[in-house]
This record gives structure tokens, C-alpha cells and sequence, in this order.
């Protein structure tokens, strides 16, 4: 029976595991959208939501303990002044992330998993995800029909 075992071991030993969901959240407060293995992903929502709440609670001690769960200032402040801010997030009691299960990985066969930010979408995450370059070289539908016109 597993009394009083809370959350995953992902197969790893307690300093690797800790340093695997502060590398994940720190991923998913600067792109807002990241894909990885369900088990993963459903560990990481518990870690992120408790990043939310001190952003939501906004004082100095919620922000220093923010910064040594996730160990990069500038991430701390866009919580902190961002995402802890928007509307979408700020007026919930809760649930701040969203996990949706995409299949299976082609490797391994591990299902997989897009978790991202309530209110966060492709379109409007596109520019954290794809640098300057690289998103000029995507044809947009607009820009395919104006060339057939």
C-alpha cells in the first residue's frame, strides 16, 4: 500500500528529481507551453501551482522562496509580474495549468504531453517558442492565398 507516498519517483533519486522539475518549470515559465511524458507532466502541475500561489501572494518572502524553487531571478519576476497577474490566472483558486495528452512518442512509445499556462494557446505563445529567424521562414496561410490571388 502506498500510505503517506505522495507524488512520483520517476524512477530517479530525490536530488535528481528535484533538479528535473525545476529544469521543467523553468522551461514552462519562459516558452508557457512544453511537451514531455504524462508522468512528467502531471509531477510538474503540482510544482508550477505552487509557483503561481507565491506570485499570486506577491511579498518579498513569497518571492525569495519562489526563487529557491526555481534558482533564476528573471523567471521569478515574470511570474511574479506576469503570469500571476493575468486575468485568466489571477481569479482562479486553482488549477493554473492545463495538460493535454498528444499520443505516443515515436522513440519509445511513452505517451506524451503538452502542459502549458490557463490561457495560453499556440498562436499567442509562438513568439517565446520560435526565435526572430525562424519564424520568418513559416508561410502563413495569409500569405500563401495572397500569393495565389
Amino acid at each position: 500500500m502506498r500510505h503517506r507516498k505522495k507524488g512520483r519517483s520517476l524512477n530517479r533519486k530525490a536530488s535528481h528529481r528535484k533538479a528535473l522539475l525545476m529544469n521543467l518549470a523553468k522551461s514552462l515559465v519562459q516558452y508557457e507551453m512544453i511537451q514531455t511524458t504524462d508522468a512528467k507532466a502531471k509531477e510538474l502541475r503540482r510544482y508550477a501551482d505552487k509557483l503561481i500561489t507565491l506570485g499570486k501572494r506577491g511579498d518579498l518572502h513569497a518571492r525569495r522562496q519562489a526563487i529557491a524553487k526555481l534558482g533564476d531571478q528573471k523567471l521569478v519576476a515574470k511570474i511574479f509580474d506576469d503570469l500571476a497577474q493575468r486575468d485568466d490566472i489571477a481569479n482562479r483558486n486553482g488549477g493554473y495549468t492545463r495538460v493535454i495528452k498528444l499520443g505516443n512518442r515515436e522513440g519509445d512509445n511513452a505517451p506524451i504531453s503538452r502542459i502549458s499556462w490557463v490561457g495560453s494557446t499556440l498562436e499567442n505563445t509562438e513568439e517565446l517558442r520560435y526565435p526572430a529567424h525562424i519564424r520568418e521562414q513559416f508561410v502563413t496561410e495569409e500569405e500563401v492565398i495572397e500569393d495565389e490571388a
